[in-house]
């Protein structure tokens, strides 16, 4: 299991392989989910007096609900990658695509679904990455995942209907706004925003947009010019620690944004004063 812990207690395995074995499977409090890359063998499930079993195939993916209990077998090796999703992040997903309760996942075992294979897939290159974007992505792929398992994943599948198209409230803009200005140094990330509006990523960025006109990103940049103009008027300060005050690390960066932002760059913005 890697260290990193993901949005809604989510946490995810790497590529391994997992020898035979039977157990009973107690109920977990996390939903299982593992994505086959190479193996045989049969695998099945008891629950009462259903059986679930199929074989072993690459592309192929085995996922167990939370609160499902069940004697699990399987008679061969398999190479195969996890994911242990959070129920709150499931909820929250499901709140914002509008399906009005909550998600009855069905149990899966070696069952082909291409799209989750490929998301899943694709959360495994990225752990191996080690990449400084690589968090971020993971994240918008576990969305992803929460999606699919609600598409196709459920026991009775759910239309999505997205909640009507707004821009936030004023207590969440006002909450948003003033705590991207007062950490304009720091290195303010997407989720810790959508968690102060009390939203997921899904709906935050656009009610965002909406709001105020500008993504997230284009939003912060714009205050963080916005006072570098303010401090580059006191010629004792220089351009490198004004850069560092409004949070890029490198002088070529805040210059490329400021040119973006004003026009100009820093040193001709200071000489034009």
């Amino acid at each position: 299991m890697i260290p990193e812990v993901f949005s809604g207690d989510t946490r995810l395995v790497g590529r391994w392989w997992n020898a035979p074995f039977e157990y009973n499977l107690p109920p977990l409090k996390d939903h299982v989910l593992s994505a086959k890359y190479a193996g045989e063998g049969m695998a099945s499930v008891k629950m009462g007096q259903q059986t679930i079993s199929a074989p072993a195939m690459a592309g192929t993916i085995t996922f167990a609900p939370r609160g499902h209990d069940g004697l699990w077998r399987a008679d061969g090796a398999v190479e195969v990658s996890n994911i242990f999703l959070g129920h709150s992040r499931l909820l929250a997903c499901a709140d914002q695509v509008g399906t009005g309760r909550e998600p009855e996942l069905l149990d899966r075992v070696n069952f082909n679904d291409p799209k989750l294979f490929a998301i899943m897939n694709l959360i495994n290159d990225e752990i191996s990455s080690q990449d400084a974007m690589s968090q971020l992505f993971i994240e918008q792929l576990l969305d992803l995942v929460c999606l699919q398992l609600i598409r196709s994943h459920s026991a009775v599948p759910a239309p999505i209907s997205p909640p009507p198209r707004r821009g936030l409230s004023g207590w969440q803009l006002k909450r948003v706004t003033s705590y991207m200005r007062e950490n304009l140094a720091a290195d303010v990330r997407l989720q810790e925003l959508a968690d102060l509006a009390n939203l997921s990523r899904f709906h935050f960025c656009t009610a965002f947009r909406m709001a105020t006109g500008y993504t997230p990103h284009e939003w912060l940049t714009r205050q963080r010019i916005a006072y570098a103009k303010t401090l580059l008027k006191e010629q004792t300060l220089r351009i490198t620690d004004i850069a560092l005050v409004v949070g890029y690390e490198t002088p070529s960066s805040f210059s490329a944004n400021f040119r973006k932002v004003a026009g100009i760059t820093p040193s001709e913005f200071r000489r034009r004063l």
